[in-house]
């Protein structure tokens, strides 16, 4: 992941954070959600993991396209598009940090030539990596979440009418709205990844 390092290590506490929650919730929360989150409390684990700004070991991001490429099959032989999607484009960024930008379709041309001038141009503190990833596909993963967001954002928001007075009265459950938000969390956290790909 290309971008300062605490971004890097804030991407890692809010998604070790928003993990941890979710595997606790997982443990003893209603049984509907049980496997929600434990889904969630992974690829949330998973995204602090490969958001970790130390630098990889060179099989690191084989691993990370196995695993969450695995994960998405496995989300989608199961019908749960949202997470097929998350765990395919974690594997979409995995493969970008192996394949140098310049060998990646949409990288070609005057591109692959700016890349070589920057290589050599210096490492200083104006010189930039060319950004991974094929940009229709990380395009459309940025609409995608950024959609995501939103509309799950907007979803957190009590409805007019309803506010402290529901939950004294026996209303919503304590703790009912943070899986959501942890949902809303993540779906950020993608947004950063894919934004400093």
């Amino acid at each position: 992941m290309h971008g300062p390092v605490w971004v890097g290590w804030l991407l890692v506490l809010l998604g070790a954070a928003a993990g941890a929650y979710c595997l606790v919730r997982a443990r003893s929360g209603p049984a509907a959600q049980r496997g929600e989150a434990r889904g969630e409390g992974l690829m949330a684990l998973g995204m602090a993991a490969m958001a970790w700004p130390v630098a990889p070991s060179s099989w690191s991001p084989w691993l990370f396209t196995v695993v969450f490429g695995a994960a998405g099959l496995w989300a989608l032989a199961h019908r749960h598009l949202h997470h097929a999607v998350g765990a395919l484009a974690m594997a979409y960024m995995a493969l970008a940090m192996v394949v140098p930008a310049s060998q990646q379709a949409g990288h070609t041309g005057q591109m692959g030539q700016m890349t070589q001038l920057g290589q050599a141009g210096g490492t200083g503190p104006m010189a930039h990596a060319v950004p991974g990833g094929v940009p229709l596909l990380t395009g459309l993963l940025l609409v995608y979440f950024t959609g995501y967001v939103l509309t799950a954002g907007v979803r957190l928001v009590p409805a007019a009418g309803a506010g402290a007075g529901d939950v004294a009265a026996g209303g919503p459950v304590a703790g009912a709205g943070v899986l959501p938000a942890c949902r809303v969390a993540m779906g950020i956290g993608m947004l950063a990844m894919l934004l400093a790909l």
